[in-house]
């Protein structure tokens, strides 16, 4: 049992740097400011990812019936978030095969349920807004955040077209990062469905919902954290400082 424990440790000791790396993705991203309480913008979100996501991307952790914890009924997610084959005890799996994904994308696209938690908030937020057009890539698209993406870009019509600058010369325009990364400056090419706040607010709810998605307790799991600190606070500080008192009278 204690080779077990040390062999468990061990484990956690060298998940921990590699977690904290794939986190921080060696880039500093536009800071996106979310609402885990905000019940609209997650229901907006669990419809985005339904309708754009869920077709190729599975969320195999997460039950179509969590979602009556961001204010949805029943009734409501069997009607307008899942298909007649889906059951509502459920999870939320890809209705693209996967030998199909393979086949078309290269590649298996990876489950989404606990992406949030693996690569932060900011990292979603900054992948879903930089997709841009590229002729040299095989589903004609590229990214800002993950150069080189199998992923197309789906929110292609909501967002518009970008596409890299290029300067007299007709060669594309790149400026360098703090990092050292070369990153594409981008022009809108075609206007799409939603202008850029719109945009923004699209993408945030959507960045939302995954981040409630890889973890549904987490306002749960705040609420009770100041609920035993207040009880640290109010109750145990007092008890202690009492107790303090009682043990160190006869050395005063």
């Amino acid at each position: 049992m204690k080779q077990a424990w040390k062999k468990a440790f061990a484990a956690i000791a060298l998940a921990a740097p590699i977690a904290m790396a794939s986190a921080s993705g060696g880039a500093h991203y536009e800071k996106v400011d979310l609402n885990p309480q905000d019940q609209v913008s997650l229901q907006r979100g669990a419809q985005i990812f339904v309708n754009n996501c869920l077709s190729c991307h599975s969320a195999a952790a997460m039950r179509y019936n969590r979602l009556r914890d961001i204010g949805l009924t029943e009734e409501e997610i069997k009607n307008n978030l899942m298909f007649t084959t889906d059951k509502i005890g459920g999870v939320m799996q890809a209705h693209m095969a996967p030998a199909d994904a393979k086949k078309w994308f290269g590649v298996v696209p990876p489950d989404l349920t606990l992406i949030a938690r693996s690569r932060g908030n900011d990292y979603i937020y900054a992948y879903l807004k930089g997709f841009y057009k590229d002729p040299t890539r095989p589903n004609g698209w590229n990214n800002t955040v993950l150069p080189n993406a199998a992923m197309p870009h789906v929110l292609w019509e909501q967002q518009g077209v970008l596409a890299v600058k290029l300067d007299a010369q007709g060669k594309p325009i790149f400026t360098t990062d703090e990092h050292g990364n070369q990153i594409p400056d981008l022009q809108v090419e075609r206007n799409g469905r939603m202008n850029a706040e719109e945009y923004d607010t699209y993408v945030k709810d959507l960045t939302n919902f995954m981040s409630y998605m890889s973890e549904p307790a987490q306002v749960q799991r705040k609420q009770i954290g100041y609920v035993v600190l207040i009880f640290l606070l109010a109750v145990m500080l007092p008890l202690a400082y009492f107790l303090k008192k009682e043990y160190w009278k006869d050395v005063h």
